[in-house]
């Protein structure tokens, strides 16, 4: 028999994507404001991996990634993507979004991201949001699995969660538990 356990916390992380670059400062402002302050933020790193969103927001995309201070709870995930959803909102013009915000949490062994879309890897987590399991840490680093976003696959990225996985070990160290 099993028996529950708490699961540890986690370290939040942002990635935002836009063509727009001056409304980087404006959105991490807003994204301080709602969930604290910021530990470590990527470079900019292109998102061209796919037309998915020219429509929308159009070409010349690129990605950057904050990573908060204060580690969350996991089961947190959902409202965190709700209040997401809300800043894309405040960004956007008419009804067409300037950004992209994808929340999610990593942990030692992987990277989830939080979706209101449903696919067969990605698990309810409530209020119309979706857990996707990206990738997972193995032979010391983070491991792309078949459906993993290709930005998410490239090294550049992977090599940034390396970093980001340090800092939530030193973390964790400084967490009573």
């Amino acid at each position: 028999m099993s028996h529950p356990q708490p699961p540890k916390p986690a370290k939040l992380l942002i990635g935002v994507f836009t063509r727009k670059q001056e409304l980087m400062t404006a959105v991490a402002a807003e994204l301080m404001n709602r969930f604290g302050p910021i530990d470590l933020v990527s470079p900019l790193f292109p998102f061209d991996f796919t037309t998915y969103y020219e429509k929308e927001m159009g070409t010349s995309l690129f990605r950057r990634i904050f990573v908060f201070k204060s580690l969350i709870q996991q089961e947190a995930l959902a409202d965190i993507k709700l209040r997401t959803n809300e800043i894309e909102q405040i960004f956007a013009v008419d009804d067409k979004r300037q950004v992209n915000i994808d929340p999610g949490y990593l942990l030692m062994e992987r990277l989830v991201l939080a979706t209101g879309k449903n696919f067969a890897h990605r698990i309810y987590i409530g209020r119309g949001i979706y857990a996707d399991l990206t990738l997972i840490y193995q032979k010391n680093d983070y491991q792309p699995l078949p459906w993993t976003y290709p930005d998410y696959a490239h090294d550049d990225i992977r090599r940034f969660l390396a970093l980001v996985r340090n800092k939530y070990l030193e973390d964790l160290k400084e967490t009573p538990t």
